[in-house]
C-alpha cells in the first residue's frame, strides 16, 4: 500500500496550481489525469485585471496578480522554465465615448494601476480611436504550463496517466486501490457532475469557442488584441482569436454560428485576409456569482472540492490554492465569499 499525504484528481488550473502548493510545502501526492484536453487547456491563458467591456476590476485583482507572478516564479525555479507573457492587453476603443469613459474610470483607486492613460495606435488593425493598454496584464503560455508541470509531475512519479474510478474509493479506510491518502481533492471541471460526492455544487457549463487563424498580413509585436474577443500569436504561423460564451448549446460540436461570430468579430477591426487553420470548444466551470467554490464534504472530513474557475481559471485557480491549502493544513476558515457553504 502506497501512503500520500493528497490524492489531486483532475488536471486543470486548479489541479496543478494546488499541486504546486504541496511541491513548495514537500507534500506527498498523486494527481490523476484523464489524458484528455481540458477547458484550462485549450483556454487563451489571458491574466487581465481588468473586465474590459465595462472597464471595471473584480474582487481581490490586485492581490491575485501579484500572487500569480511570485507562483509563476516559484514554478519556474524548479521546471526551468518562465511561463510568463509579459505583454499588456491593448483593447480597441470602439469610439471618443469609451475612450472618455476609460480616462475618466482611470481616476478610481482601484483602477488607477490598470488603466493606461496614455492611448497607443496599432499598425495592421482598425483602430480609429485608438487602444488603452491594460497596465500588469499578460498571457501564460498554455500550452508550455501544462507541458512543462505534467512532465515535471510525471518525472518525479506524481503523475498517473488514468480515469479515476470512483467506485474504488473507500472513504471509510481512506483508500483509493493501493494508495492510502490523508486527502483527497477533486477539481475536475464540469466533470464534477459525474461525481458521486460533489454532482450537487452550483457549477453551470458555459460553452466556450476559439479560433486559431493564419493571418495574410502579420501583425507587430507580440501583443495581445482585445475588441470583442482577444486575438494574439500562438506561433510563428498562427494567432489565437476567441473565445465565445454559450450557456444554451451544450453540446460537445462546433457551433457554425458560433465559428461565423468570430470570423466577423475578427473582420471588424483585421481588415486583411485570414484562414481558419483550427476550431477549439471547452466548457468553462461558471457559478453565478462568478467566484470559485471550494470547501469540505460534509460528511467526510478528507474530501474536498476546488471548481468553479470560471473565465479567470489562471488567477482563480493559483490565488485561491492557497487558501484551499491553508484551510486543510492550518484550519484557516476560507473567505466566506469563495466557500462551499455559500449556497446552503
Amino acid at each position: 500500500m502506497n501512503t500520500v499525504d493528497y490524492i489531486i484528481v483532475g488536471d486543470g488550473y486548479a489541479g496543478l496550481f494546488f499541486a504546486h502548493q504541496l511541491i513548495r510545502n514537500n507534500k506527498s501526492f498523486i494527481l490523476f489525469s484523464e489524458g484528455r484536453k481540458s477547458a484550462s487547456q485549450v483556454s487563451a491563458g489571458i491574466i487581465n485585471p481588468v473586465v474590459l467591456k465595462k472597464f471595471t476590476t473584480f474582487w481581490k485583482a490586485q492581490e491575485q496578480i501579484d500572487f500569480l507572478k511570485s507562483s509563476l516564479q516559484e514554478i519556474e525555479s524548479y521546471t526551468g522554465k518562465n511561463y510568463l507573457i509579459d505583454t499588456p492587453i491593448h483593447r480597441i476603443f470602439h469610439d471618443d465615448n469609451e475612450q472618455q469613459l476609460w480616462l475618466k474610470k482611470s481616476q478610481n483607486e482601484e483602477l488607477l494601476n490598470f488603466l493606461d492613460k496614455n492611448f497607443d495606435h496599432l499598425e495592421g488593425v482598425k483602430n480609429d480611436f485608438l487602444t488603452g493598454k491594460v497596465n500588469q496584464s499578460a498571457r501564460l503560455n498554455v500550452n508550455g504550463f501544462f507541458t512543462g508541470l505534467f512532465d515535471f509531475l510525471e518525472g518525479r512519479g506524481f503523475l498517473v496517466k488514468e480515469k479515476f474510478n470512483y467506485q474504488e474509493l473507500n472513504t471509510e479506510k481512506s483508500e483509493y486501490k493501493n494508495i492510502h491518502f490523508k486527502n483527497i481533492l477533486f477539481c475536475e471541471g464540469m466533470g464534477v457532475a459525474k461525481n458521486p460526492f460533489f454532482s450537487d455544487i452550483a457549477v453551470n457549463p458555459n460553452k466556450g469557442h476559439h479560433i486559431k487563424v493564419k493571418l495574410s498580413q502579420k501583425i507587430s509585436g507580440n501583443i495581445t488584441i482585445k475588441k470583442k474577443h482577444f486575438l494574439f500569436p500562438v506561433n510563428e504561423e498562427l494567432y489565437f482569436y476567441g473565445g465565445t460564451y454559450d450557456r444554451e448549446q451544450l453540446d460537445g460540436q462546433v457551433d457554425d454560428s458560433a465559428v461565423e461570430q468570430l470570423k466577423k468579430g475578427l473582420s471588424e477591426f483585421y481588415l486583411s485576409d485570414f484562414e481558419i487553420a483550427e476550431v477549439n470548444v471547452g466548457f468553462r466551470p461558471t457559478v453565478k456569482d462568478r467566484r470559485p467554490i471550494i470547501g469540505r464534504h460534509p460528511e467526510h472530513g478528507n474530501l474536498y472540492v476546488f471548481n468553479g474557475l470560471g473565465a479567470r481559471g489562471i488567477l482563480n485557480g493559483c490565488y485561491f490554492s492557497k487558501s484551499l491549502y491553508d484551510l486543510i493544513e492550518n484550519n484557516i476558515p476560507l473567505p466566506s465569499e469563495v466557500s462551499l457553504d455559500r449556497f446552503k
